[in-house]
């Protein structure tokens, strides 16, 4: 509380600092039809101070400096640059030339462009992630954004999640740079892969519903493009260090070289980030981030460029969520994390994340002639890493409260080490293992952009990928034990060792070992249309994705049936839309479309066997319809969406219970139905102040019941029950169906300003157990509604020079009020508070970021 108290103080004294000897600088950008370019960037050249231009394109810019350069930029037109001084300070209209082709990474990533693209879109650009980002997760900037809803889950480091429209996170496409890093074999994505990406990015643009991406990628409920600085950024860098809640600790530094008079830039960027937890207890956290871009412009025809970055990481979970109850009997409140504990005086992590995933990939950009050209990727990603855990036939110790220091206290391993001495020769009953994801991914993408006339334009492209991830268990602290038996009723779980082989020690494999593969082939063909008031697209993509297994414990080395042979499915969608630009101000716009996506490798076998292969799996089915209207007058502007997606023939994996006790299901031929409406704005009723809006509503809810589900339990064996599921009419979980934000951004000065954030969430309700609504009764009682809850956030920014740099100091509180609220729940047994199991969200947090531009 003294650090908060201290905080707003600071706060306070900067808010009353006057700031004298500015020069305002004026200007209205405009396009080449001398049409007004709402949103378009303006920046200072070699400072941070910049402003985008309101909704007639006029902006006002103040600054420190008696002369220097403006940067202009705008997605889909030519940067410039112009000069200014104090006796040139009103310059007038400034006119951008469209490009006749589009930045190279904006056509392999699929930007969609304001008042022209037919899909409803957000953009959450640089500026606004280095004043907000902190450190909270890369979604979390997101979290104002239609449609969207963000959550940290059980708060560990990395372990955010983010929906659209209700569609869980593998039904949300994810590119970075147009690549996709939605999982090969189940679509997740896990954002602690990429940690330190807020720190190089230019542009987050949210696409929701089918969106405008080309290739074939799982955007059910959107798209999420995120474009990182090109090597062309200008020459200088920077050096930061944030300091957080927690012992958080982040140092991190950036250098560009600009693009030299040789055709050279280069990019590089590193970080590194510690804390003894992000909130929950036993979430202690460190990574290395790093990022690096070489490009070379070997002529006006060809460039090349390289990238890759990644990050480094490990850190503790909360992964079983509570009891109401249990949070209330912990001394440490919605700090309670079950899943750590004490050995030898040292915090041990019981569940916990290590992974390093570095994607590099090398660029070819070739511009054929005035109207076509060709953009190439190649890329690749290495994944090596996984999640702790436990295993053992009395594991579920490390869930009963006796063996616990206080009440609902951290786990007392040193007791649970002292039971595997004594078990001597028996070995040890209950251990830590790790889940391990190994993988190795290749992929190629390549676009041809060509205007077949002055009116149209086409993209036609190729998409390759190829993936094969190796899954298995291994023991990583014996806790005492002299071994670990890996046995399964009494018998090797690996069939290729004898029992004596199976008495395991550290970094031996465990329980399972298998390898997955998948290659997925694929293209796709856009036309677009833009003449007067009218644009248009129709696009078409095609894919094959052919899967193998390999099972390295369940199969005979001797037998050729360890590994299956390939099963192939074919997916297609096609989709259009067309923008009507009514005048000046106004547009309205559809998009419809439909395609069917190929089963997840995880679908295709059931039970985690070769012998189980899921006959007559069929393709997943959508149907999306979108109508939008758009409104920029001078100092207001508006959106407002209408959509309704039909997902037919879904599958689900669910899972219910702790440890040894877990249960899943693996359920087919589900349908969904996800309609709603959305409406977000921006007021700017004076230069120095810009309000921010929206609100969304959604009707998300099973359209169907389910017949003979199976179930398997924790060591991927069948347990032999299968069961009818009721769920027509039930609403969906785990995305709150009505949210809604307003902020409200003060600029003091040019180099100072405040900003105050809060957040609306209703109609939550718990992610409940598919496989425990097994009567037709249970189609009478919903899931239980989270109540609903407010989270407001506070930033201050102040930029100020030391010596010839630029520097500035950016202090952030996230649930200022620091409310209590459910961050993620599982319904319980009646449908209520009392047995939902859940995971509390954050309390008040901080950070306080520095930054020396050079």
């Amino acid at each position: 509380m003294k650090n908060f108290k201290n905080l707003l103080f600071v706060a306070l004294f900067f808010m009353t600092a006057t700031v004298l000897g500015q020069t305002k600088i004026t200007g209205t950008i405009v396009d080449d039809a001398n049409q007004p370019l709402p949103g378009a960037s303006i920046l200072e050249k070699g400072t941070t101070n910049g402003i985008d231009t309101d909704f007639n394109g006029k902006f006002t810019l103040n600054t420190k400096s008696d002369s220097g350069v403006l940067v202009i930029s705008f997605i889909g037109f030519k940067t410039k640059e112009i000069a200014f001084s104090s006796t040139k300070t009103n310059l007038g209209n400034i006119r951008l030339e469209e490009d006749a082709v589009l930045d190279e990474v904006l056509i392999i990533a699929s930007v969609a462009i304001d008042r022209k693209t037919p899909v409803a879109v957000s953009n959450v650009k640089k500026a606004d992630i280095q004043l907000k980002l902190g450190n909270q997760e890369f979604p979390e900037i997101l979290k104002s954004t239609p449609g969207v809803f963000v959550t940290r889950n059980g708060g560990g480091f990395g372990d955010g999640e983010i929906t659209m429209r209700g569609f869980n996170s593998e039904n949300v496409a994810v590119m970075i740079n147009g690549i996709p890093v939605n999982d090969m074999e189940n679509g997740r994505v896990f954002w602690s892969n990429w940690a330190g990406l807020g720190s190089v990015t230019s542009l987050v643009q949210t696409q929701r519903g089918l969106g405008a991406a080309k290739i074939a990628v799982p955007s059910i409920g959107g798209t999420i493009n995120t474009i990182t600085e090109s090597t062309d950024a200008q020459k200088g860098g920077f050096f930061g260090f944030d300091v957080g809640n927690d012992g958080y600790t982040r140092y991190g530094a950036k250098v560009s070289t600009g693009l030299l008079d040789n055709g050279f830039a280069a990019t590089v960027y590193a970080d590194t980030t510690t804390g003894d937890a992000t909130y929950a207890d036993g979430t202690n956290f460190t990574a290395i981030s790093y990022f690096l871009n070489l490009s070379y412009r070997i002529n006006d025809m060809h460039k090349l460029s390289f990238n890759v970055f990644g990050a480094k990481q490990r850190h503790g979970q909360r992964q079983n969520r509570s009891l109401l109850s249990e949070y209330r009997l912990s001394e440490r409140g919605s700090r309670y994390n079950p899943d750590w504990g004490y050995k030898n005086g040292q915090i041990t992590n019981i569940e916990d994340n290590f992974y390093h995933k570095p994607l590099a990939s090398l660029n070819h950009y070739w511009q054929i002639d005035d109207v076509s050209s060709l953009s190439t990727s190649i890329y690749g990603s290495t994944g090596t890493g996984g999640g702790g855990g436990t295993a053992g036939a009395e594991q579920s110790k490390f869930t009963d409260n006796s063996y616990r220091i206080g009440n609902f206290g951290p786990v007392d391993l040193d007791r649970i080490v002292d039971e595997n001495i004594a078990s001597g020769t028996n070995g040890a009953t209950a251990i830590l293992r790790a889940s391990r994801n190994d993988h190795v991914w290749v992929g190629a993408l390549s676009v041809y952009n060509t205007e077949l006339t002055e009116d149209i334009d086409l993209n036609v492209g190729l998409d390759y990928r190829w993936y094969v991830g190796e899954h298995f268990q291994e023991v990583t602290d014996l806790l005492g034990g002299q071994y670990f038996l890996d046995v399964r009723n009494g018998a090797p779980a690996n069939v290729n060792r004898s029992l004596s082989e199976s008495e395991t020690q550290v970094g031996d494999k465990i329980n399972y070992h298998d390898k997955g593969y998948h290659q997925w082939i694929g293209g796709f063909a856009q036309a677009e249309y833009d003449k007067d008031d009218i644009s248009a697209f129709v696009a078409i993509n095609y894919n094959n994705s052919r899967y193998k297994r390999e099972d390295f414990f369940n199969k005979l080395d001797s037998d050729p049936e360890q590994l299956t042979d390939a099963q192939s499915y074919n997916g297609f969608g096609g989709k259009l839309g067309a923008n009507y630009r009514i005048d000046d101000v106004q547009n309205v716009f559809f998009n419809v479309g439909y395609f069917e996506r190929v089963p997840f490798l995880d679908d295709v076998w059931l039970n985690f066997s070769n012998d189980d292969l899921n006959v007559g799996l069929e393709n997943q089915k959508i149907t999306s319809f979108e109508l939008g209207y758009g409104l920029r007058s001078e100092k207001f502007s508006a959106n407002f969406n209408l959509y309704h997606t039909i997902w037919k023939n879904r599958t689900e994996t669910a899972s219910q219970g702790r440890g040894v006790d877990l249960i899943t299901a693996n359920i087919n031929g589900l349908e969904a139905l996800h309609q709603g409406l959305e409406f977000d704005f921006e007021y700017r009723p004076f230069d120095y102040l810009r309000v921010t809006g929206m609100v969304s509503v959604g009707d998300w809810r099973w359209n169907n019941n389910v017949t003979d589900v199976p179930f398997f339990d924790i060591d991927r064996n069948p347990t032999g029950r299968t069961t009818d599921i009721y769920l027509k009419g039930i609403p969906t979980g785990r995305s709150a169906q009505t949210t809604s934000a307003l902020g409200v951004r003060f600029d003091l000065s040019s180099e100072t300003s405040l900003s105050f954030d809060v957040n609306y969430y209703d109609r939550y309700f718990a992610d409940f157990n598919l496989q425990a609504r097994d009567e037709e009764s249970s189609l009478n009682v919903k899931p239980w509604e989270v109540p609903s809850y407010f989270l407001s956030d506070i930033v201050f920014r102040h930029g100020f020079k030391i010596g010839d740099l630029d520097a500035s100091i950016t202090g952030r509180v996230n649930n200022l009020f620091n409310e209590e609220f459910i961050n993620r729940a599982d319904d319980g047994i009646d449908s209520n508070a009392s047995t939902a199991q859940v995971f509390l969200g954050q309390g008040r947090t901080f950070s306080i970021s520095t930054r020396i531009n050079f």
